[in-house]
């Protein structure tokens, strides 16, 4: 039997797909583009917006005869063992490429934004903590971690990170974020893309581009993002997940900027991203994205220009399911308003990846290979370490902190007794489970309560819910102060819970108003304080919330952004001081609830000046965060050296801890541009490094500057770096400068192309 040659594994795989696309008719092609959602909601609340509406009919029989490109969620749609989920997605697997000419299986993709979204798999933290981590090797790890369970599952891509830079926390999606820095964002995003892909799994870097900018913080709202903001604040990430993670796909955005949805914008998919970075993977829709060309945007008037539109700006595949780039696409192909040419370039790229994957050999089996442990004792060891290198101790002015292990603890909240409490939207039990209320939860999530108890066992723990996340109701305080004036000690366990659309106070279309404490959460923390009883807060939040209300009246303040499965431990490991804490914060903490929108990445003008009476600097900046230790930092101060605008630049320091117990200090570098032809932020991000110290331990470690990381875009739209003064500002965050070193830039005005530095290394011991 001879071997067609697109089944030839030896063969380069673009002679392969090749082959194979001069084989197949234009109804194989296109359906080579869609996915189908099998068991999505057609009524009732879904799991994707307008879900309900944007889901078509079809025949599942009919359909795969044709081939199909992609299966959406076979585990995050309903609860599911794992082991039968495999074992029904290897049964579909089978069905289509039984039923096809060609025998070619789909891509199977699920969310894997906090861990596999599957029943009974590890809830990791979510993005905002792996931020509070600065901790790239760590998340690394993790993402490859759950690429390995997607692949013992039979998932072939996984839609995540989540590149989105925060510009406005009242936003819902800030909890999948991973901070308001692009630096962060990119190094962080592009560790994930790394373990994500070293496991066989593609990533898929969201939302391309510009989706947290949106106007108001409201989901899916326009953005009206300046051309620098967006290239130098919005795409940097990107681009670093692409080149230095090597991310195979990417997710169009919902959102339109300055009057062009990303969806149908080919200077974005194409001109930018296969063009000038070079990419030549996948772009897929974000769910139902494509249609929305025509029901939302309203920039087509069909579901065939919607998908003439997405077709031509560059996207490969219509997620979630079928709706444009079925049977309109092909009867738009076949009356010759849409060249057939749009469809060979997305089938390729889609075939090519299918290649990539081993999907068109003929030896592929979809059959899993051994037994399936979604939350093994490896994934909740690392889900903890994350976990507690997250937690951000934000204030212990009179050192409150750690609690004495036989102290009469108070805890009260709506927070500390709810396993929810730990999980973003994108976990499972929130994003599914809610919906299945009869079903366990499949995983273990210990309660701060339940923790602390565990943690401190000599103690005498108290509880009282004192009120719910977000009703107004204030009976329960009366309890609530009681137990606390019983107490030397009160933990106030408040924050946020995780939802979709509205169905909670943090998550995917949960945008606030303002940054004050959902419900009387507040009040019931001014009640609490009103006792004279040392206060310890502890906020298990997705979004930053302002403080400056308190101010100088807590015992201390912890913070942990949705730490997951583990969190309860973790976070009750800070407070005996079994955990030294080492968190520094990805987004600031305001002052007042309203003076926002605001980021640290703020210009002259973005700053507190005599010309407003509104003052936007945060309460806490961003990278800042306490350790129960103390630290030392040295320089050698140096003269102000000249380098070129194509020049480098070493600076040195050395860190000692100076306490009595191991600790771990984050030395961050920033860079201050004091004069430029565009305003500039006042500082910004460019470097940082985790270090564990002994007591009495010394380490000195090099940051390697090089002037392309002072580049920015000018007033013609060049990537330029420019001659002048800059600053070089080591820092324990944004605004705690602990050494400055001026550099002078001289020569001529420098473009640069797209083989940019994109990092400053560190090196230790140097």
């Amino acid at each position: 039997m001879t071997t067609a040659p697109w089944r030839d594994p030896a063969l380069p795989a673009a002679a392969r797909v090749d082959d194979l696309l001069a084989r197949m008719t234009l109804e194989e092609k296109t359906a080579q583009l869609y996915g189908v959602w099998v068991g999505a909601a057609t009524d009732g609340d879904g799991v994707a917006p307008l879900q309900r509406e944007m889901t078509s009919d079809y025949d599942w029989d009919e359909l795969i005869t044709l081939g199909l490109g992609q299966l959406t969620r076979s585990f995050g749609t309903a609860p599911v063992d794992p082991e039968l989920g495999a074992q029904a997605l290897a049964r579909a697997q089978r069905r289509i490429a039984t039923a096809g000419r060609f025998g070619i299986p789909a891509v199977a993709h699920e969310e894997c934004l906090a861990g596999f979204t599957a029943w009974g798999a590890t809830a990791y933290p979510v993005p905002l903590a792996w931020g509070a981590s600065f901790d790239p090797g760590l998340v690394e790890e993790m993402a490859r971690r759950i690429g390995a369970d997607l692949r013992s599952a039979g998932v072939h891509q996984g839609l995540a990170p989540v590149l989105d830079v925060v510009r406005d926390p009242r936003w819902g999606r800030v909890e999948e974020t991973i901070g308001e820095d692009p630096y962060l964002v990119g190094t962080i995003g592009a560790a994930y893309v790394r373990g994500l892909e070293s496991a066989g799994v593609v990533a898929t870097l969201k939302h391309f581009a510009g989706y947290a900018s949106s106007v108001g913080a409201r989901n899916l709202a326009p953005v009206r993002a300046g051309v620098r903001e967006f290239a130098d604040v919005t795409l940097p990430p990107f681009e670093m997940a692409l080149r230095e993670g090597g991310a195979r796909s990417v997710m169009a955005a919902y959102n339109e900027t300055d009057g062009v949805p990303a969806t149908a914008d080919p200077r974005l998919l194409t001109e930018l991203l296969r063009d000038d970075w070079q990419f030549t993977g996948t772009v897929v829709a974000d769910y139902f994205g494509i249609g929305f060309l025509e029901t939302l945007h309203r920039v087509a008037g069909s579901p065939a220009q919607a998908a003439h539109a997405a077709l031509a700006a560059g996207i490969d595949v219509e997620l979630p399911t079928l709706k444009c780039y079925g049977k309109p696409l092909v009867e738009a192909v076949r009356a010759g308003e849409i060249p057939e040419s749009l469809v060979d370039r997305a089938a390729r790229r889609v075939l090519l990846q299918k290649a990539e994957l081993g999907l068109l050999d003929e030896d592929w089996s979809p059959e899993p290979t051994g037994p399936i442990d979604l939350d093994s004792t490896g994934n909740r060891a690392l889900a903890r370490r994350l976990a507690e290198e997250s937690v951000v101790l934000l204030d212990n002015p009179d050192g409150v902190l750690p609690l004495p292990p036989e102290a009469r603890i108070a805890v009260v909240g709506p927070r500390a007794a709810d396993a929810l409490a730990m999980l973003g939207c994108y976990s499972f039990p929130s994003h599914v489970g809610t919906h299945h209320p009869e079903v366990p939860m499949g995983i273990e999530i210990p309660t701060v309560l339940e923790s602390l108890r565990a943690e401190l066992p000599d103690a005498k723990v108290t509880f009282a819910e004192g009120c719910d996340v977000s009703d107004p109701d204030t009976s329960g305080f009366e309890e609530a102060v009681a137990r606390a004036t019983e107490a030397d000690v009160c933990v106030a366990v408040l924050g946020d819970r995780a939802g979709l659309f509205g169905r909670g106070t943090s998550g995917e279309g949960c945008d606030v108003a303002d940054l004050q404490l959902p419900g009387v959460q507040a009040d019931l923390l001014d009640a609490l304080v009103s006792t004279g009883v040392p206060v310890v807060l502890v906020l298990l939040t997705g979004r930053p919330y302002a403080l400056g209300r308190w101010q100088g009246r807590l015992g201390a303040v912890v913070q942990a952004f949705f730490p997951g499965e583990e969190g309860g431990p973790a976070v009750t490991g800070v407070l005996s001081g079994r955990v030294n804490p080492s968190g520094r914060l990805p987004v600031s903490v305001p002052q007042a609830p309203g003076g926002q929108p605001w980021t640290y990445l703020q210009p002259p003008l973005g700053l507190a000046d005599e010309v407003s009476n509104l003052d936007p600097t945060p309460l806490y900046p961003f990278g800042h965060g306490r350790s129960y230790t103390s630290f030392t930092w040295e320089v050698t101060e140096s003269q102000t050296p000249d380098i070129d605008t194509n020049g480098a630049y070493d600076l040195p320091v050395t860190v000692s801890n100076t306490g009595d117990r191991p600790g771990t200090e984050v030395v961050q570098l920033y860079l201050h541009d004091p004069v430029a032809s565009v305003t500039r932020p006042d500082v910004r991000l460019i470097a940082y490094q985790r270090l564990q110290l002994a007591p009495g331990e010394s380490t000195r470690l090099t940051f390697h500057f090089h002037t392309d990381l002072s580049a920015f875009t000018d007033r013609t739209g060049r990537r330029v770096v420019e001659p002048g003064a800059l600053e070089l500002r080591l820092a324990a965050s944004s605004a705690d400068v602990r050494h400055t070193t001026r550099l002078n830039v001289t020569g001529p005005v420098r473009e640069l192309g797209a083989e940019r530095r994109l990092r400053c290394e560190v090196a230790l011991g140097e």
